[in-house]
């Protein structure tokens, strides 16, 4: 920890800014797509520029230094913004980090909320939501954010509480309600994803910790996995 503001100060403050804006393309929707900062754009889009910049360098230093060492005047040269500019847009940190969650994550329940085609059995429509967590959040920075509620949220719960709420209790309502129509149809052998719909998406959170330990070690191949575990769960042969 103690190298790492020198080495901060070795990086020039163009590289920091440009690796933000390269974040918050990355992220794409929730956050909104930065348009180019021109001569004529008004105060309104600087002003959503800025604050996209933010988001995204907010998640970086989360991420490098956990929620309690991350410093918002780092977060500010990550953005290429004054420290000041970050109070025009957020109270506080914790401010900062729950718009992160509502920014990044909480759209993402919509796709699990929205009713899916009429007829469409319950493992296609598994197989759909897994590859929007592979393309969405496995192989975007959402990932990181993710990981830094696991790591951080025993030490803040106000933190976790903030995420349970927004998302994880709709995602398990959400995911339960598909379960309970799928075994009403007679598409789940009993009733245990039903009482337990977590377990259809441990295999996603296992995923999110493995890539922060030993991904350099042994990659994992997060779609193949998932598709295994829907084999267990149904059955090998389903469609797909």
């Amino acid at each position: 920890m103690a190298g790492k503001p020198a080495q901060a100060k070795g990086r020039s403050r163009a590289s920091t800014p440009q690796r933000s804006r390269a974040i918050a393309s990355d992220l794409k929707a929730p956050i909104r797509k930065s348009r180019p900062l021109t001569a004529k754009a008004s105060r309104a889009d600087k002003s959503a520029l800025r604050r996209d910049a933010i988001l995204a360098a907010a998640v970086e230093e989360f991420s490098a230094r956990g929620f309690a060492a991350a410093r918002l005047e780092d977060v500010a040269r990550r953005a290429g913004v004054g420290k000041g500019t970050i109070y025009l847009h957020f109270r506080d940190k914790e401010a900062l980090f729950r718009e992160l969650v509502t920014t990044m994550l909480v759209p993402f329940i919509a796709n699990i909320e929205a009713v899916p085609p009429a007829g469409l059995p319950i493992r296609a429509v598994l197989e759909r939501l897994i590859d929007l967590f592979v393309r969405e959040i496995y192989g975007t920075e959402r990932r990181k954010l993710i990981r830094l509620i696991i790591t951080e949220g025993p030490r803040f719960p106000q933190l976790a509480e903030f995420h349970y709420h927004h998302v994880v209790k709709r995602a398990v309502a959400a995911m339960r309600a598909l379960l309970e129509a799928a075994h009403r149809r007679g598409e789940l052998r009993n009733d245990a994803l039903v009482r337990f719909p977590q377990l259809v998406v441990a295999p996603c959170m296992m995923a999110i910790v493995w890539s922060g330990l030993f991904d350099r070690f042994a990659p994992l191949d997060v779609a193949a996995m998932m598709r295994a575990h829907l084999d267990l769960i149904f059955g090998t042969g389903g469609a797909s």
